[in-house]
């Protein structure tokens, strides 16, 4: 029951534009390596910034 809730969970996020903030870690360590990556909270600041105005999309690659 907790796998069916996890992609649950998961996939409300992404219909609400939230990435999971551990594949942005995981990315983070594969293509930025030298990059402090974000906090969560800053994490889900910079999703909705993206999603509700920010400029260029918020996307780093």
């Amino acid at each position: 029951m907790s796998g069916l809730w996890h992609r649950l969970r998961a996939t409300g996020r992404l219909m609400v534009g939230q990435p999971p903030y551990e594949a942005y870690l995981a990315h983070m360590a594969r293509h930025h390596p030298q990059a402090k990556p974000m906090t969560r909270t800053e994490f889900f600041r910079n999703r909705e910034q993206a999603r509700y105005g920010g400029a260029g999309g918020g996307k780093c690659c």
